[in-house]
């Protein structure tokens, strides 16, 4: 017969997990409270946890000049082509490692290991090389490139332990009904991959969202920034300082597609995480 908690181990497991919540929440709701409060208010010596009397302000000059628009097509679209073309080699490479032998298949795993292990700043002269002798530099195509590259390792890796997970004998008993193994595959196989692909999509989703290094390296020309480099621009104003009204309200915004993508796949995203977790 399984042991009853007693009450006082129930109630300090369950503040100190209010604690834990209220110390990840807290940075979000500082960051969307500051974004509403005017600029002598923010930089007070009196710390305000409520924003009465707040305003707008802050959200009209993120979106004055119309920088943030672009910026956040540029971000968008980047991130689901990294996320769309990641998804698609990994999932072959995944298939092929996990479910055929064949000769280099141990070092090609290693690899994935070691290339994961070297520093983004290692390869920042020869991808730039790169991209400019293809003439991709400023271009959406050149950061889905070097973004895909930094992505692709974590998502073959990962997604080979989601595609281990799905027993072979699925496949042969139905192909034993008569699909072939083609047929087998999508019918059985995929369906039961959804929560992995998924997972590894959020990941990669926010690695892409995020980047600031190589965007900063690739996209040089004000027109074509992404939104985590077009942020350091409030930081720079030389009259006026550190514009923490402006940072607050755009590091605010950016949250928002992220938390959107979230709901669109978050049943997914919990059952890709739990997956494998329980036996049987």
């Amino acid at each position: 017969m399984a042991r009853r908690t007693s009450l006082p181990v129930r109630v300090g497991a369950d503040l100190v997990g209010i604690l834990v919540f209220l110390a990840c929440v807290f940075p979000v709701y500082w960051m969307v409270s500051r974004s509403f409060l005017p600029r002598n208010r923010i930089k007070g010596e009196d710390p305000v946890f409520v924003p009465t009397g707040g305003t707008l302000d802050n959200y009209r000059r993120v979106f004055a000049d119309g920088s943030f628009t672009d910026a956040l097509v540029t971000s968008l679209t980047v991130t689901l082509l990294t996320v769309g073309v990641a998804l698609l080699f990994a999932f072959l490479a995944a298939v092929a490692v996990s479910r055929f032998r064949f000769r280099g298949r141990r070092t090609f795993i290693l690899t994935l290991l070691v290339i994961q292990m070297i520093p983004a700043e290692a390869l920042f002269i020869s991808q730039y090389k790169m991209l400019d002798g293809m003439g991709l530099l400023n271009s959406v195509i050149g950061l889905t490139i070097v973004y895909v590259a930094s992505v692709l390792p974590f998502t073959v890796w990962t997604l080979r332990g989601f595609v281990d997970g799905v027993p072979r004998e699925l496949e042969e008993a139905a192909m034993m009904d008569g699909c072939s193994r083609t047929q087998a595959f999508f019918k059985v196989t995929l369906p039961l991959l959804a929560p992995g692909l998924v997972a590894t999509g959020v990941f990669g989703f926010i690695q892409a969202w995020n980047e600031f290094t190589l965007a900063v390296v690739v996209m040089t020309d004000p027109a074509k920034e992404t939104l985590p480099v077009w942020l350091v621009a409030f930081t720079d104003s030389r009259s006026r300082g550190v514009d923490w009204g402006a940072i607050m309200a755009s590091s605010t915004l950016i949250t928002i597609p992220v938390i959107i993508f979230f709901l669109v796949v978050q049943r997914r995203m919990v059952s890709g995480i739990t997956a494998g977790a329980v036996k049987g």
